[in-house]
């Protein structure tokens, strides 16, 4: 992925020392680790923090195709895992304390099934597929396509980290299954990130991952490493599993949604297959996300039980608050990301020392 252009202290010494490693950098670690400090003290709102949230969506990405013109051993540097594990336990305790959790079920697949079942149809947040469906512009579907690009364009590999870390039995079988259909069962062709980046050309975007990095805002880098967080740490395995059933469990019915939106400016059924896809692919998902991945996993390691839930419900509430702010944006007339879009390309993003919390 193309480096991005920083939006705040910390994540312009994060960028200079990923490029400039070894003698006659500007800035040393001790210098990027008090800024850490300083601004996880002063941001009102971690979740937004456009600094922060860009800084650790960097760190991660070192974990899957790597950063433009950055070394791979700068992957486990030990001092660039320090940074990262100091934002990740500020990440996660947020995550803890906002994140509503209902009251957890037995350790059984079928009352775990049950419970997240309830979860997903309790699940009040706002629907910007409905909105997608009878009112989006065209404009607004290519922003929509954008925002959904950071994680779509690399769609399963967060969830993949959780493969090896699962014991063998029904959970990995599941996850296994769900992973192989997301992968196109070993057709490129049909892989479902390929079939996001066709949708993306179809209205003119560029499918390149990362393309558009400098326009999506925090809360949806916050929603992609959010992922990453539960999919990285072995401990959080439970989460990751619970994080994928839920999102398997919340996506047929809002992609039917968005390929009617979409077919409704005329589009073909080209630029429509990869939600036409989800519908049906992720009707059949859904059951086993529930009873066999997060329900199976919850009866083979009942410990892991709390985190599977919380996993679940750390994707209707990231969701929600993407979804309000979205929508905000486009009942206003303005555009969802930080800068509107400039004739299919990137434009400037204009980030405020207010967006970028108190390190900009």
């Amino acid at each position: 992925m193309k480096i991005p252009a920083p939006r705040g202290h910390v994540s312009a010494t994060l960028i200079d020392l990923l490029l400039t490693r070894g003698p006659g950098r500007e800035h040393s670690y001790e210098t990027l680790n008090l800024l850490v400090d300083e601004a996880l003290a002063a941001t009102p709102d971690l979740l937004r923090d456009e600094d922060l949230q860009l800084t650790l969506f960097c760190l991660y990405e070192l974990h899957y195709s790597g950063l433009d013109g950055v070394e791979d051993a700068a992957e486990w540097d030990p001092e660039l895992i320090r940074v990262r594990a100091r934002l990740e336990a500020a990440f996660e305790g947020v995550l803890r304390r906002t994140v509503p959790v209902p009251e957890l079920p037995a350790a059984e697949s079928e009352a775990v099934a049950e419970t997240l079942f309830d979860l997903a149809a309790d699940d009040d947040g706002p629907s910007v597929s409905r909105f997608i469906a009878g009112k989006a512009s065209v404009e607004q579907l290519r922003e929509f396509l954008i925002l959904r690009s950071v994680y779509q364009l690399k769609e399963a590999d967060p969830h993949s980290w959780a493969i090896p870390r699962l014991p063998v039995g029904r959970a990995k079988a599941a996850l296994i299954e769900i992973q192989a259909d997301e992968y196109g069962g070993g057709r490129v062709e049909r892989m479902h990130s390929k079939l996001f980046g066709t949708t993306m050309e179809g209205l003119g975007l560029d499918s390149g991952y990362g393309y558009y990095i400098d326009l999506v805002p925090a809360l949806t880098l916050a929603s992609s490493n959010a992922m990453s967080l539960f999919g990285l740490n072995r401990r959080l395995r439970g989460a990751i599993a619970g994080h994928l059933a839920a999102f398997e469990m919340t996506s047929s019915i809002p992609n039917s949604f968005y390929a009617r939106g979409f077919r409704r400016h005329g589009f073909s059924d080209d630029v429509t297959y990869y939600f036409d896809e989800h519908v049906e692919a992720d009707a059949v998902h859904e059951q086993i996300a529930a009873r066999d991945l997060a329900g199976g996993l919850a009866a083979a390691e009942p410990e892991l039980l709390a985190d599977i839930i919380f996993g679940a419900a750390t994707v209707l509430a990231l969701d929600a608050l993407l979804g309000e702010d979205q929508l905000r944006a486009w009942k206003a007339g303005e555009s969802a990301l930080l800068a509107p879009l400039a004739h299919g390309a990137p434009a400037e993003p204009a980030v405020s020392a207010a967006a970028a919390g108190t390190t900009a």
